[in-house]
């Protein structure tokens, strides 16, 4: 991991949470706010925060396509929350500005509003017992293609991955578990 930076979209929302998880992995950390600060980054997370914001954000500054062709190239990305949401190919009754990258489709807010906040236990395939912090969560509807799914809570998917891209509908980073983290950065290798 030493000299691989990875990125963390820092436009708006929970990205300093995810700072400190990638520093408990050994990983540098870097703040991904234009496209040169992405061609620093050698995977790229896109944290909770409000992803029609978000969206827009990374429209007015060409950051969509950049990591669009990054992914495409084989960088990992992994999004959390409004991440996820972001990441669809479709986006139940939304046309919200996304990169459209993943074979799966999410309903927004689907957990209820922020005062229906909740942690939960899950079971994360290739990971084992980790706990989830469900903030104004979206699940997955739908999956299709090669895209995997990696954990349910109530029937629900919560967590997917499509070769170099992963997306959890919690937030691990909110946790003081890094399991998910790390296993983010082994998707480098």
């Amino acid at each position: 991991m030493a000299g691989r930076k990875i990125g963390i979209l820092a436009l708006q929302g929970a990205f300093l949470e995810h700072e400190r998880s990638l520093r408990r992995c050994g990983a540098e950390p870097i703040e991904v706010r234009t496209v040169k600060d992405l061609e620093q980054a050698a995977a790229l997370i896109i944290p909770g925060g409000e992803s029609t914001t978000i969206g827009k954000i990374m429209q007015r500054f060409g950051l969509d396509e950049a990591i669009v062709s990054r992914t495409k190239q084989g960088m990992p990305l992994w999004g959390t929350c409004a991440g996820m949401i972001l990441m669809a190919k479709e986006i139940a009754d939304s046309e919200q500005p996304g990169l459209r990258l993943m074979d799966i489709r999410v309903r927004r807010n689907a957990f209820g509003r922020q005062v229906d906040s909740f942690e939960a236990d899950l079971e994360v395939e290739g990971i084992g017992q980790c706990r989830g912090v469900f903030i104004r969560a979206p699940y997955v509807e739908r999956v299709w293609a090669d895209t995997r799914i990696l954990a349910y809570y109530q029937e629900k998917i919560v967590m997917v991955q499509q070769g170099n891209l992963l997306a959890t509908a919690f937030h691990p980073e909110l946790t003081e578990d890094p399991s998910i983290h790390r296993y983010f950065l082994e998707m480098l290798s």
